[in-house]
């Protein structure tokens, strides 16, 4: 076996990627190790890295417990037999964002965080629309977009990053001005022992952070322990808290804007609209820009995307609820709306429960299932049809819609059964449209 290597990469892709990029700058030549054969970016890793190896296939222990650090992908779970195996020698097992974390430790606070299961993209990109409405040089990524190690070129005065529960569970020292934790449901189940596991591996930005902001409509999002905090939540404010009142956005006694002047629809995005002001607030900046960008905002593709109004029929790309607590917060978003919802929904349901979405479906006039898991949806509401694929499922929902009614995708699962990602099962939903309009 070759000498060891000092830092061993563990995953590529693009946060792979990112991080070899960190260390070779700081002039540590990594190792890179992939389970799988032909993992993505290996092409771009050996045409921007030629002198970088690359063991593919597999973990190779032999490798791992002569580090000093491994720099772990959040696809890859850390009790994983091979890294557990490292951790128990003693050995430093972090991830790409707390290497980003120990980068700005000589600086003030500097960045605002968002996790949660459902509306982190959504939140971000608000988050960093409103900072750079108030001229601040602002960066944005993490789980979204850019790779967070990839910001620091950008020499950002304020960090905006998106963190999954796979990002927390290896940061510890990251430095928040303010972060938030939206809501919890179930989601990677496959992963994670219960919801309780996956919620404290969500809870552990909290203890990163001068100021906490949780949702006060889902206590599960509370923080375990006594620290500064302030909530968000779509009934009327006390005190510091942000929420609804008259129609009106609130911050204490403090009105922020006419709710019928934002742009994005439905309750869920709502609640989404008050987490992103409570921490622009905390960052200081102005509630002129938040309320510009509220009132320009429409929302992101595959998020409650109205991708076409034919006949007074709305078609609604939701591609990106790929849990039951996404589906149910869509769902209950448009609770209010006069006409019929018909919904389509189903893929891989990572292991979840579906029984949730009983109630949620109360609204749903007619449901369309489809993917690994459409049965078991299908058996939470009498007269669920069942197709093959999101073609059929389109001629059915269009020869059930009538002017005034919503036709919805918000699978609650994932897409990986059909599709590479949710944004190519969206874009199908999407071209099916036009196809059955002729367009």
């Amino acid at each position: 076996m070759d000498k060891p290597h000092t830092h061993i990469v563990l995953g590529l892709g693009a946060t792979g990627l990112s991080v070899v990029r960190f260390l070779t700058g700081k002039g540590i030549a990594p190792l890179v190790m992939d389970s799988r054969r032909q993992p993505p970016g290996m092409d771009k890793l050996a045409a921007e890295f030629p002198d970088v190896p690359l063991v593919s296939g597999g973990f190779d222990c032999r490798h791992l417990v002569q580090a000093q650090q491994i720099i772990i992908s959040p696809g890859i779970a850390v009790d994983t037999p091979e890294v557990r195996a490292a951790m128990d020698m003693g050995i430093e097992v972090i991830g790409d964002v707390e290497l980003f974390a120990r980068e700005l430790t000589e600086r003030a606070p500097c960045v605002l965080a968002i996790t949660g299961s459902n509306g982190k993209s959504t939140v971000t990109t608000l988050v960093g629309d409103m900072a750079a409405a108030d001229g601040k040089k602002v960066a944005v990524g993490g789980n979204i977009g850019v790779p967070a190690l990839d910001l620091l070129s950008q020499s950002a005065e304020l960090y905006v990053l998106e963190l999954s529960s796979f990002q927390l569970e290896t940061t510890h020292s990251l430095k928040c001005i303010a972060a938030t934790c939206l809501n919890i449901s179930e989601d990677h189940m496959d992963r994670y022992a219960d919801l309780e596991a996956y919620r404290q591996a969500k809870l552990r930005i909290y203890p990163q952070s001068k100021l906490s902001v949780f949702n006060r409509d889902d206590l599960a999002t509370e923080p375990n322990d006594p620290c500064h905090t302030t909530s968000f939540g779509l009934g009327i404010p006390e005190g510091d808290e942000w929420g609804l009142m008259d129609g009106k956005v609130y911050h204490g006694t403090s009105e922020i804007m006419n709710l019928l002047d934002v742009a994005l629809i439905g309750a869920h995005n709502h609640a989404n609209l008050l987490a992103a002001m409570a921490l622009c607030e905390a960052a200081g900046i102005s509630r002129e820009a938040m309320v510009k960008v509220a009132r320009e905002f429409t929302g992101l593709s595959h998020r409650c995307e109205l991708v076409a109004n034919h006949d007074n029929i709305a078609w609604v790309n939701d591609s990106k609820a790929t849990n039951v607590g996404a589906t149910a917060a869509a769902l209950n978003g448009l609770r209010d709306h006069l006409g019929d919802i018909i919904l389509i929904a189903g893929g891989d349901g990572k292991g979840a429960d579906f029984e949730p979405l009983r109630t949620a479906f109360a609204s749903v006039t007619h449901l369309i299932t489809l993917g690994r898991d459409g049965d078991k949806i299908a058996e939470l509401k009498e007269g669920a049809i069942r197709v093959a694929n999101m073609a059929e499922a389109v001629d059915k929902a269009k020869a059930l819609a009538n002017p005034g009614d919503i036709v919805l995708l918000s699978p609650a699962c994932a897409s990986l059964d059909m599709y590479a990602n949710f944004m190519a099962r969206g874009d199908d939903f999407r071209a099916n449209v036009e196809r059955v309009y002729g367009e």
